[in-house]
């Protein structure tokens, strides 16, 4: 069923807040409740000015106090209420309730949908900015199952009522590109900030769902809010699924490996057992409350200067397979990485890198923007409770160099000695030195031209996965002639 509205012709690009609304409330078939928690009713308020309201909206609701709120939507284990979890309780529940209150016999047209909002604005103290869930379940179909667009926010503005302000343009935005969007995803991604600046708001999780959205893959949509600006770092659970990372990290002992990871090689895999192993061994890291993460910044994910999205796939797939948690991040220096995991977590972080990333590291020329230059970003990255983990590497003599043997740019040697000899840099000695020749780009260059034996310098089963997969344009039919 595609929605029309009569008369409706020429529409700008950007339409205004009130006619967006007002589009909505003027389609006869759209009708549906807003349960709004934590920020007012600002969403609403966009609907009732506009005007024709009445024949859109159901209901609208706030149940601010924590005992209503329970005995509506029920009790949360946890017992918080800015969750997920229960921002999918409330859009259940006022569907569920549309559903036996609107008979189709007699509305047998009707659309129905269900937005809620469920959010924390900033403390009083300002030392929290807030952050909230936000969502939609709804049809464009009388006989279509619902579909669901699910997002969670951070908020960046410092009052309280500029936040709501924002909740309320974001929610319009949402409603609207869920109705007259929904065919092209990543435009409706783009079309929530419509009056709005990225100064304002961080989305940094985003999931569709239900049967118009069932050839979207959450993850590429993900790898849209990174692209565009709309969040610095996204995140995949091993199950491939996105997840929210304050979820994952929140108070959590950190050890990051950084890579390109195209594909992921034994050398990786050995750096991350190896770091891991003398992770532990630190004090006060407790291997229950500790998350390893494989991050791979945007730089890596260019080529030819645009973001190759199968290249992507590829490579989240591989990782995920070998049961990591991968981040996506618009991070090209390491103390931006260590500023983003203080954000949710103040114990103990570990950087696993080869020596060639630790001497980018002590380069300067990253750190020309900054009025500090070099110190200031040393300042930010070994301010915590940082160390990090150093994998060899063997030069073209067959000589190791590790962390005594490095060379870093001359007018940084004592700076690089300082924390060397305090204990910032420790190298990893147990190290699979058959593994030191090889290199990602090696096995690259080895799929892309359909020779043998790069599948050896692989983790087990990720061989067999890029060949099932075809992965990274490997030709399997080809390799099988060969072999």
């Amino acid at each position: 069923m595609e929605i029309k509205l009569k008369g409706d012709k020429n529409i700008q690009s950007v339409l205004s807040l009130k006619d967006k609304a007002l589009r909505i409330n003027l389609n006869e078939n759209i009708y549906g409740s807003f349960s709004e928690i934590g920020a007012g009713q600002e969403t609403v308020r966009h609907f009732f000015r506009a005007g024709g309201g009445s024949g859109t909206i159901a209901k609208a609701m706030s149940a601010y106090d924590k005992d209503f709120s329970d005995a509506i939507y029920g009790i949360e284990s946890d017992k918080r209420y800015v969750t997920e979890k229960r921002l999918r309780k409330m859009l259940d529940h006022e569907i569920g309730l549309i559903e036996e209150r609107i008979t189709r016999d007699k509305h047998p047209n009707k659309i129905f949908f269900s937005y809620a909002n469920t959010v924390a604005t900033i403390d009083f103290a300002k030392k929290y900015k807030g952050h909230g869930w936000v969502g939609i379940k709804y049809q464009i179909d009388p006989e279509q199952e619902y579909n669901e667009i699910v997002l969670h926010i951070r908020f960046k503005e410092n009052d309280a009522r500029l936040q709501q302000e924002t909740l309320g343009k974001l929610g319009t935005n949402l409603i609207y590109g869920a109705f007259y969007k929904y065919n092209e995803p990543r435009k409706l991604l783009r079309y929530l900030y419509d009056h709005l600046d990225k100064d304002q708001l961080e989305i940094d999780t985003i999931n569709f769902s239900g049967p118009i959205f069932k050839e979207v893959d959450n993850r590429i949509m993900s790898l849209q809010l990174v692209k565009n600006g709309m969040t610095e770092a996204i995140m995949f659970a091993p199950d491939g699924n996105n997840v929210l990372p304050a979820k994952v990290l929140y108070k959590k002992n950190i050890l990051a490996l950084r890579g390109s990871f195209r594909p992921v090689t034994k050398v990786n895999m050995d750096m991350y057992k190896k770091s891991y192993e003398m992770f532990l061994k630190e004090s006060k890291v407790d291997k229950e409350k500790t998350q390893v993460v494989f991050e791979i910044t945007l730089s890596n994910l260019r080529a030819e200067g645009e973001i190759d999205e199968q290249d992507f796939m590829d490579r989240a797939k591989l990782l995920c397979s070998l049961g990591q948690t991968v981040l996506i991040s618009n991070f090209q220096e390491y103390y931006r990485l260590v500023e983003y995991f203080s954000l949710y977590s103040k114990a103990r972080m570990g950087l696993a890198m080869g020596v060639n990333n630790l001497i980018d590291i002590f380069d300067g020329k990253y750190y020309r923007h900054l009025s500090g230059g070099i110190l200031e970003a040393f300042g930010k990255l070994f301010f915590k409770d940082l160390r990090v983990y150093l994998y060899p590497m063997e030069n073209e003599k067959g000589k190791i160099i590790n962390s005594d043997t490095l060379k870093v740019h001359p007018r940084m040697k004592e700076l690089y000695k300082f924390f060397k000899y305090n204990g910032k840099v420790v190298d990893i000695e147990n190290y699979e030195k058959e593994n030191l020749n090889v290199f990602s780009r090696k096995v690259l260059k080895m799929i892309a031209s359909n020779e043998l034996g790069w599948q050896k310098m692989l983790p087990e089963g990720v061989s067999k996965l890029i060949m099932e997969k075809s992965l990274f344009g490997c030709e399997t039919e080809e390799i099988q002639s060969k072999s």
